[in-house]
């Protein structure tokens, strides 16, 4: 499997340079600078992901690929999604996979714990319109039913699953360690409902996989 791996971060893309040259991958994993929205929108011949998004010389980076990937809530750094689904949709073979992990706005597991403590403020930071500045970016939380019109017009939805549901957000962790029987017992219980409405809906992200339509 050959890899062209992006991130916006300089820090995170030299990180990554160096994983792979110590396992040896160099011939199978690009690796650049660049943010979702700078994604060209159309196919260019001999276009490369280049550094900050410029383009290059020729390589992996131009396309079409067999699937994409999105972890991290990288999309949840974005302003416009239907921009990002049509770009990508011009990048990708039809009947490629494209499974995308994102940060929902509904987490009772967060409401709970931080109305717990006293603070109403990031119990629903992810209800704000306009999203959360952070760190000199603003992140915004679309649920499934936004990101799924997003990206309708070019993909169909496959189905989406819950990634922390039951289980409690990381930043929870000395409540986990705790309870680890019981935190057992919620990943056991979330692996396997994890598709079952309404987790999806209310987890801390949503992993939903969509499939690129054929024209």
């Amino acid at each position: 499997m050959q890899v062209v791996a992006t991130d916006a971060s300089q820090v995170m893309v030299e990180t990554a340079r160096r994983k792979v040259a110590t396992a040896g991958l160099e011939d199978l994993i690009e690796v650049h600078q660049m943010d979702l929205e700078q994604l060209p929108p159309l196919p260019v011949d001999g276009w490369e992901m280049g550094e900050g998004g410029r383009g290059g010389e020729v390589g992996r980076g131009a396309g079409p690929f067999d699937g994409a990937f999105s972890d991290f809530g990288g999309l949840n750094c974005v302003a416009d999604l239907r921009a990002v689904a049509e770009a990508l949709a011009r990048r990708l073979r039809p009947g490629a996979p494209v499974l995308l992990c994102v940060m929902g706005p509904f987490v009772p597991w967060e409401w709970i714990w931080y109305l717990g403590q006293g603070d109403p403020g990031r119990a629903f930071r992810r209800l704000r319109p306009g999203g959360v500045a952070w760190r000199g970016m603003t992140v915004r939380y679309p649920s499934i039913r936004s990101l799924r019109r997003a990206f309708a017009p070019e993909f169909r939805t496959l189905r989406a699953g819950a990634v922390g549901a039951l289980l409690p957000p990381t930043y929870i962790k000395e409540w986990g360690e705790r309870h680890p029987r019981l935190l057992a017992a919620l990943a056991r219980w979330e692996r396997r409902l994890e598709r079952v409405p309404p987790l999806p809906w209310l987890a801390d992200h949503y992993l939903i996989e969509l499939e690129r339509r054929v024209a």
